[in-house]
């Protein structure tokens, strides 16, 4: 097995999470249409972008980029392993902090819901974007990156730099300032 070269793992791995949060962010935005009717911002961070969706990208990746060219296997590694993310930090969140930022049992489609945690609809819509990060996303990612490494390093360096920047100030002023 071959050592993995850090300086190319690392920014890939800053761009998925990135993109990632982005793509859950339009995710949510829409669902939040379909449920109320009009569109209102998600999340709670600033920008278009949710964090749990760049985590539940991290974990998809690790878990099942040697499954690659197995769509049924990266479909149900990720089902699974992000819905237990979902779950566990809805349950973190609620009891330990006190913070409900999401709420299944109130919304359509969310048969079989946990507690409002997790339901059927959150678990297969994990499974589907396993399969678009780990079938579209990244090889598309992974070209740009072959063809325009430092580029590609710019890029990641400015939307990360942005995303996480946000999520301190987000933090600061919406939990510690308080």
């Amino acid at each position: 097995m071959t050592r993995p070269d850090l300086k190319k793992l690392i920014p890939l791995l800053l761009m998925i999470y990135t993109i990632a949060g982005v793509i859950g962010f339009i995710y949510e935005e829409i669902c939040g249409f379909i449920n109320e009717g009009y569109f209102f911002k998600r999340g709670t961070t600033y920008g278009p972008w949710i964090p749990i969706y760049g985590f539940g990208a991290l974990l998809i990746f690790f878990l099942t980029v040697r499954f690659r060219g197995k769509p049924l296997l990266v479909f149900l590694i990720s089902s699974l392993a992000c819905g237990t993310l979902e779950l566990s930090s809805g349950f973190i969140l609620d009891k330990v902090f006190h913070l409900r930022l999401w709420d299944y049992s109130g919304v359509i489609l969310n048969w079989g819901h946990v507690n409002g945690y997790i339901c059927v609809r959150s678990v297969i819509t994990w499974g589907i974007f396993g399969l678009l990060l780990m079938m579209v996303v990244l090889p598309l990612v992974e070209k740009f990156q072959k063809r325009r490494p430092k580029a590609f390093n710019i890029v990641t360096i400015a939307l990360f730099s942005a995303f996480v920047l946000d999520i301190v100030l987000s933090l600061s002023i919406k939990y510690v300032g308080k």
